[in-house]
């Protein structure tokens, strides 16, 4: 329905009368991605607006409006809070903590040595074990990490990326030994090697043994772990190092269907794997932005698996996502403030359709989450939920010319930019001439200069300042180095020593000779083989990778 005053005549004539009583604010009336949006929004914005185009039902394509068609109606988001310091036994008592707080969900954390594929008493790990996650070497661990709770019962997170594959195999192991069946089991790795290259840089080897690593999983997990998602494409760590929205979102879809064509290049079934790769989003300040950013995320996705890669299975036209909240806007002064970020984030993840969600706790730009922080934290999802009644509908904010004109804008702008990544040669490439870490800086220069200008107003740091509270922090006791090798230690003693060799050598094999890794990893992590000695055998194989000087 288009007004009958026009658009422009209400410029000209309302709005400018307005501001001459009432100057605009001096502040930068623009989004986090420098979209600059108009006062006002009407039909006209919207030109040819074609419903089943643009939006279509929830649960149909393209899934603008959510994947599922009764979307929270039916079942809520999964609650599904990151958690992992210290020991496995700490690590354990959390998890169990949050389930009787009424968490749906396990998601966990790893420290830097695990991330980066040493063990716990390599020297590189020294003061760094169980800092910022739980330590984990051996199969030993994991079974410490889940005992006590039914792994077919609830599903599991891991965030790990360049030892992901041998992570993911000590899981499946503990579950084979506790008689658990892979067909029941349910969760993700997160196993996102590209998004390592362009932000968080937490890489081993080369990208282009890397990612093939990561296409193992696509080919050896549909046939084993069905319920598994064998990846999830991460655009939170490119958020994190100083994208914009738009950024993220171009990024994070050019990454995932980066690793389309490198399993279609393997010859897999792009049916089989498809429904299988999941996706993880940031969700930052600018409301409408993240809201749009999520629907805009869903509607690109099902056009390039159906239209340009000729998916025929619906499911692999879904976008699922989970989310988390911004940790990289908390601050540590007035950290009680970020309980209000937190919540405002949360509510847009969840207006944008979101699968499942990660709040973060207030104290979090200060140290690892106490567990009151982290209980704060899960209740800000249950009063969303429970509450606010956002969830009575699907996409509630459809139809807002804003939203759609923002979605529309949002859609644009990545599209052109994954085309131009597409021009370069796709994402390898791209990161091996530099592009992404170019972006990332500008955009992050650009946003810190805002700051420093008072442009963009962050509460308690550039305004509004006043003395800090003090809040109580946990800190990570020392003696968890102490127990954690000393476990290590009794691995080495008790394995069969053949057993790890055999196994270990079946793994280099593998690598050397291009085949299937996964099935080997399995058999190093039931033979107690430790992390550091898989990564090793790979290392020795692939080599370690250094990332270029940019002048």
């Amino acid at each position: 329905m288009t007004p009958t005053r026009p658009k422009h005549a209400w410029m000209r004539e309302t709005y400018r009368k307005s501001l001459e009583k009432m100057p605009e604010r001096p502040l930068a009336h623009k989004t986090l991605s420098d979209i600059a949006p108009e006062p006002l929004y009407t039909p006209e914005d919207l030109g040819g607006f074609n419903y089943d185009d643009k939006l279509g039902h929830p649960g149909e394509y393209p899934y603008t409006r959510g994947v599922y068609g009764s979307m929270y109606r039916s079942r809520l988001w999964t609650m599904r809070m990151f958690a992992g310091f210290g020991t496995a036994e700490q690590t354990n008592e959390r998890f169990k903590k949050l389930m009787a707080a009424g968490q749906m969900g396990l998601s966990t954390a790893f420290d830097l040595p695990t991330l980066m594929g040493y063990d716990s008493d390599h020297p590189l790990s020294k003061g760094e074990v169980g800092k910022c996650g739980v330590a984990v070497s051996s199969l030993a661990d994991m079974e410490i990490l889940f005992e006590g709770i039914n792994l077919e019962e609830v599903t599991t997170s891991m965030t790990i990326n360049s030892p992901a594959n041998a992570i993911w195999a000590m899981y499946l192991a503990a579950a084979k030994k506790k008689g658990y069946r892979w067909e029941k089991l349910g969760g993700t790795i997160q196993n996102d090697i590209l998004k390592e290259f362009i932000a968080q840089k937490e890489f081993i080897f080369p990208p282009e043994p890397s990612v093939k690593l990561v296409i193992d999983t696509f080919e050896w997990g549909p046939r084993n772990v069905p319920k598994w998602n064998f990846v999830s494409v991460s655009g939170y760590h490119i958020r994190e190092a100083g994208s914009t929205a738009v950024q993220e979102l171009a990024f994070t879809l050019a990454d995932g269907l980066e690793y389309v064509d490198w399993a279609l290049k393997r010859g897999l079934d792009i049916d089989e794997f498809a429904p299988r790769i999941s996706f993880f989003f940031n969700a930052h300040n600018d409301f409408f932005e993240e809201i749009c950013k999520f629907r805009a995320a869903r509607r690109i996705w099902a056009k390039q698996m159906r239209e340009h890669y000729k998916a025929k299975n619906p499911q692999s036209w879904m976008l699922r996502t989970h989310a988390q909240t911004a940790g990289v806007s908390l601050t540590a002064q007035q950290p009680l403030n970020n309980i209000a970020r937190v919540a405002i984030q949360a509510l847009a993840a969840v207006l944008g359709g979101t699968n499942s969600l990660h709040t973060d706790a207030y104290d979090e730009a200060l140290a690892l989450p106490t567990e009151d922080s982290a209980k704060i934290a899960l209740r800000t999802q249950q009063i969303i939920a429970y509450e606010t009644g956002v969830t009575h509908t699907a996409d509630p904010l459809a139809g807002s010319y804003y939203v759609e004109w923002l979605t529309d804008e949002m859609e644009r702008q990545a599209m052109a930019i994954i085309e131009e990544i597409r021009r370069m040669g796709g994402v390898v490439r791209a990161i091996e001439e530099g592009y992404f870490l170019r972006e990332i800086a500008d955009a992050s220069y650009r946003y810190q200069q805002e700051v420093e200008k008072g442009e963009r107003i962050i509460v308690g740091v550039n305004a509004f300042q006043e003395e800090g509270l003090q809040v109580p922090i946990q800190l990570i006791d020392p003696e968890v180095e102490k127990v954690q090798n000393a476990r290590l230690a009794q691995v080495r003693r008790e394995r069969d020593p053949i057993a790890v060799q055999v196994a270990l050598e079946g793994l280099r094999q593998a690598a050397k000779e291009g085949r299937n890794t996964m099935p080997h990893f399995v058999e190093c992590a039931l033979a107690y083989a430790t992390l550091g000695e898989m990564m090793d055998e790979l290392r020795a194989v692939y080599g370690v990778y250094e990332e270029p000087v940019l002048v």
